[in-house]
């Protein structure tokens, strides 16, 4: 991509966030704290957008993960709010399956991620107008058709994926020319990063998702935060 068409997808992309922050509010950014959501925290606390930010803390993520709330601190003068799980939840799922039956199937794996992310972003998402993720087409092949703005009946508002159109490169351009803080983990081969145990770095050549979920199909990747009734959802774009 040359530098001016870079250019244009960036100012397209911040663009998107104004009129989320001028038509949507109040609208909330669900950020995995990974690189492309950082790209996104950069846009918006740098323009001073009102749109707020907050993370779903699960209770079993990556120290490097955690650490980046303090980075961010640092870096921009800001609070990411943080949702956690329902503790009586997760001790149910713990004495009845065990701490990690989520490798014992996909309906316990999906068991665990309602409990430790649906549950809690319906909470952080309940008020608002509108929700902004940090997803991209190319990161999976349950993402191909990603559009930059939904209409999310699940939850009765708007979506929007403002990096949508983005590359894996857009991504790292961005993040290194504007110096933005960004996850080490991405330095030690997980371009992709959830919760700990189901997290895994990825060799030379496979999918960017891959050390997702590593031990199931492809077609069962994504975690419930954009499915509905078991099923991914994708809604035909709005008018932009």
């Amino acid at each position: 991509m040359s530098t001016k068409d870079f250019d244009n997808l960036i100012a397209a992309t911040q663009t998107t966030l104004t009129r989320i922050a001028n038509d949507f509010a109040p609208a909330v950014f669900a950020s995995s704290l990974a690189a492309e959501d950082m790209v996104l925290t950069d846009m918006i606390l740098c323009a001073r957008l009102s749109i707020g930010i907050f993370t779903l803390e699960t209770g079993r993520l990556h120290k490097e993960t955690l650490g980046m709330l303090d980075r961010i601190r640092d870096t921009y003068d800001a609070e990411v709010k943080l949702f956690k799980p329902e503790q009586a939840a997760v001790d149910a799922y713990v004495q009845q399956h065990g701490l990690n039956a989520f490798y014992d199937s996909v309906e316990l794996r999906k068991e665990c991620c309602r409990i430790r992310k649906v549950e809690p972003l319906n909470r952080a998402l309940a008020g608002n107008k509108a929700w902004v993720t940090g997803q991209r087409r190319a990161q999976s092949t349950t993402r191909a058709d990603l559009a930059v703005q939904e209409n999310d009946e699940a939850h009765g508002m708007t979506k929007f994926n403002p990096l949508a159109d983005w590359s894996e490169d857009d991504v790292w351009n961005y993040i290194r020319s504007n110096k933005v803080p960004y996850n080490p983990l991405h330095d030690k081969g997980y371009p992709s990063i959830g919760c700990e145990p189901c997290t895994r770095a990825v060799q030379p050549g496979e999918d960017i998702r891959a050390g997702r979920w590593w031990w199931e199909n492809p077609e069962s990747k994504e975690c419930g935060l954009h499915v509905v009734d078991g099923k991914l959802v994708r809604v035909k774009s709005v008018a932009q």
